[in-house]
Order: C-alpha cells, then structure tokens, then sequence
C-alpha cells in the first residue's frame, strides 16, 4: 500500500502554502484539473484556485496542469490560469509528470504532485519518484465513473489519516 500513499493531503488546494512547499524542498507543482482545481469537466475554477496559483508563482514556485483529459477540455482551462498543460498525459505512467518536470526544469526532488485520486494522481507521483499532495475531491461526480474509486481508494485515504498525513501539513512535515 506504501505506493498509493501520499507525502501529505489536504483538504482543498488552497491549503498548499508556500511554507508547506518550502518545508518540502518543492519548487514546482504538477497540477490536477477535475476535482483538483475545478469540478469534473468544468471551465470554472473552484472559489479561491486561481488566485492561489497566482500566489504560488508570485513566490515563485512553478505550476504545470497535467491531465488524463483531451486538449479540447484541458488548453481553455490552462489558459484561464496562464499555466501550460499536458493532456493525454496517462496517469498513473510516469510519462506526462516526466514531460512536466522537464518543460518546468526541475527535478524530481524539487516536484510534488496534486491531485484527489490515489489511483491516478498519487500512484503515478509515487512511480515517478516525485512527492504527492492528495487533496479531498470536489464537486459532483458520476456515481457509476467515480464511485467505484472512491471505495476502492477508501483504505488508502483511512490508512493516511492513521498515520497524520492529514495532520503533517500543519506542521510542515511529510513522509
């Protein structure tokens, strides 16, 4: 189970401060779209993401969306946080965060990924040696597209509370 674990989660991205980061060693951010930053296949930022993100680059830390979903949904999206994008990228394959790293010019121990699925997001931040950031999903979703997720990522997310990973943000720590 220790792969499905995140570094840290959250409850919604703008809980991600730049003291967090820092305390990290992260400098730049792979970012979820659906449920991460926006509902499922919304244009419409969730309240308070797109000043967070410009925050976060006013300190300088560098953001990239990386998503499963087609360019169609995911470029009008970027270009409403002016971040670049992969789409098609295949999470949980490391390909899409290893195209990210290199377009943003980091490494993987400068890199954290955020996302709200463990089977995705956080699998594929693990695989691709990067730290991961697991954020409580937001916004409706399909019960017979996500439902069955969300009970399988059920003792994931409990066995991450047993061991603080809820907590460890608030004091700057992760695995």
């Amino acid at each position: 189970m220790a792969i499905l674990l995140p570094t840290v989660c959250v409850g919604g991205v703008t809980e991600i401060t730049p003291e967090l980061l820092r305390a990290l060693g992260v400098r730049a951010l792979i970012l979820d779209a659906d449920n991460t930053l926006s509902g499922h296949g919304s244009q419409q930022p969730f309240e308070g993401a797109l000043e967070w993100t410009q925050e976060l680059a006013r300190c300088g830390i560098r953001m990239m969306i990386v998503s499963n979903n087609v360019e169609k949904r995911v470029a009008p999206f970027a270009r409403t946080f002016s971040l670049s994008f992969t789409s098609m990228a295949m999470k949980p394959f490391p390909v899409g965060y290893r195209r990210a790293m290199r377009e943003m010019g980091v490494t993987r121990r400068e890199t954290a990924a955020v996302g709200d699925q463990v089977f995705t997001d956080i699998l594929g931040a693990n695989l691709s040696g990067i730290r991961s950031i697991l954020v409580e999903p937001r916004g409706a979703e399909s019960v017979l597209r996500f439902g069955w997720r969300r009970v399988l990522e059920k003792p994931v997310r409990d066995k991450a509370r047993r061991l603080g990973l809820w907590d460890a943000w608030r004091k700057g720590e992760g695995k």
